[in-house]
């Protein structure tokens, strides 16, 4: 069992930046695969991002690449998000997912573990 729990969201004017933080516990952190995904209202789940055990291996979204970063701490089980120049179509909650499959993969399906999410809104 993988327990996930969110941080870091909140209001935010376009082109601005925020950091959000997952808390692992209840497993070796350092074995399992990490990743974030979105949701916004009315839209299905959505990848945004994922990074491999040892942090060496990353996986973008075409929608966020360049624009936000996904690392991690194995001492400190955590997982980071830093999401810059920020649009109003980032607007969603943003969920931490976890695997114990050592691979990167978009679909939501693949990853079993989930957080309750933390809501991020981009203004105009």
């Amino acid at each position: 069992q993988v327990q996930l729990v969110e941080s870091g969201g909140g209001l935010v004017q376009v082109g601005g930046s925020l950091r959000l933080s997952c808390a692992a516990s209840g497993r070796a952190f350092s074995s399992i695969v990490m990743a974030w995904f979105r949701q916004a209202p009315g839209k299905e789940r959505e990848f945004v991002a994922a990074i491999s055990w040892s942090g060496g291996s990353t996986a973008y979204a075409d929608s966020v690449k360049g624009r936000f970063t996904i690392s991690r701490d194995n001492a400190k089980n955590m997982v980071y998000l830093q999401m810059t120049s920020l649009k109003v179509e980032d607007t969603a909650v943003y969920h931490c997912a976890a695997t114990t499959r050592n691979a990167l993969v978009h679909a939501a399906t693949w990853y079993g573990y989930w957080g309750q999410g933390t809501q991020v809104t981009v203004s105009s």
